[in-house]
């Protein structure tokens, strides 16, 4: 077995493992600040929209032996707006222009061809009204409106509120991010990547939902004992599905770090861009999420129930009545959890079971 599979495997069992829950605040306290910054630079620079929200026009010429930048004030000069050219494979430019009035796309078109020194009619112009963009933008929040309720309901259903909460709190962690990273490099928001952050808003709730289930096996039934707390449990289902988590995001990174930086950045493909940095941030973003954000937070709802509380209170009272044992020079108790432990200390390593179902051998000197 590798070492990464040796790792894991000792993850499962909870032989070793970090104290993601103890260590909640630190996670938060940096979730909170690249929110912040996400914001801020949501704010400040805003979001290049491009024409299929704002409407406008796309001009493709022909091959041509005049530059880009020339190109680009050409078609400034004869809109009045900002535009965006971008050079072709086959020599040929494309060029971009929003918010413009579509009735003047013939004069733009004439003017591009007398500049670039080609035909007018080589030209090809799409055209799309404001109208028309409004409607997609419409469309592109109520989708994203939707896909947040069904989460909810889904969720409170197969498993309970808090986790729906939770989850919820992460996914809009994951597009606050995003969205934030495209205002702060200046990339257009294209349909492209409002697909991108609806398959990054899956993988994320997938990735949650595969920690969450193995937290809802393992606490089955928590009250009943006196081994670990809630937030014990918690953790050691994040250190379960560590590995797991770690290679599929890895595995999904790979892909599209291809498309980002050589498909769009060495190739110039703009398209690709629009939809490989949505995707790229947001795999990331849905992978922190879901371990450092989601679960905790979940651990935290969960732990002010007055069960949870009262089941805390009979663990560490157990701890306690085991740690004066030891030091009266007697062993602990079958089934009693490490001496010292505290509530917010990492996984504990239940005693292992034997084929009648009881507690396994203890560390403690025998009487």
């Amino acid at each position: 077995m590798s070492r990464l599979g040796t790792l894991g495997a000792r993850l499962v069992r909870g032989e070793i493992g970090y104290d993601f829950i103890g260590k909640r605040k630190i996670w938060y306290g940096v979730s909170i600040l690249i929110t912040i910054t996400a914001i801020v630079g949501l704010a400040v620079r805003g979001l290049h929209m491009g024409i299929e929200f704002e409407g406008g026009a796309v001009f493709t010429t022909p091959k041509t032996s005049v530059s880009a930048a020339a190109a680009e004030q050409s078609a400034e000069d004869a809109s009045g707006h900002d535009a965006i050219v971008q050079e072709l494979g086959n020599g040929g430019m494309r060029v971009q222009i929003s918010g413009i009035d579509t009735g003047k796309s013939d004069e733009i078109r004439d003017k591009l061809a007398q500049d670039l020194d080609v035909k007018a009619d080589d030209i090809n112009a799409d055209l799309v009204g404001p109208s028309w963009g409004e409607q997609i933008a419409n469309k592109a929040w109520t989708g994203l409106g939707i896909f947040m309720v069904l989460v909810v309901v889904y969720l409170a259903i197969a498993f309970e509120w808090r986790m729906a909460v939770a989850a919820l709190v992460a996914l809009i962690h994951d597009i606050t991010i995003t969205v934030g990273v495209y205002a702060l490099v200046g990339f257009e928001v294209t349909p492209g990547t409002v697909i991108g952050l609806l398959t990054i808003l899956g993988y994320s709730l997938y990735d949650t939902v595969v920690v969450f289930d193995s937290l809802k096996e393992q606490s089955k039934g928590i009250t009943k004992q006196t081994r670990s707390t809630y937030a014990e449990i918690a953790n050691q289902s994040i250190n379960g599905t560590l590995v797991r988590s770690i290679n599929t995001t890895v595995v999904a990174l790979l892909p599209v770090a291809g498309l980002l930086f050589i498909g769009g950045g060495f190739l110039g493909a703009g398209m690709l861009n629009d939809i490989s940095l949505s995707l790229f941030v947001g795999l990331a973003a849905g992978a922190y999420s879901s371990i450092f954000i989601a679960t905790p937070l979940v651990s935290d709802l969960k732990s002010r129930e007055p069960q949870m509380k009262a089941l805390t209170k009979r663990v560490l009272a157990k701890r306690a009545e085991a740690a004066r044992g030891e030091s009266a020079g007697e062993g602990p108790r079958a089934g009693e959890g490490p001496a010292g432990a505290t509530a917010a200390a990492g996984p504990v390593v239940a005693p292992s079971r034997g084929r009648d179902g009881r507690g396994g051998r203890t560390t403690g000197k025998r009487r």
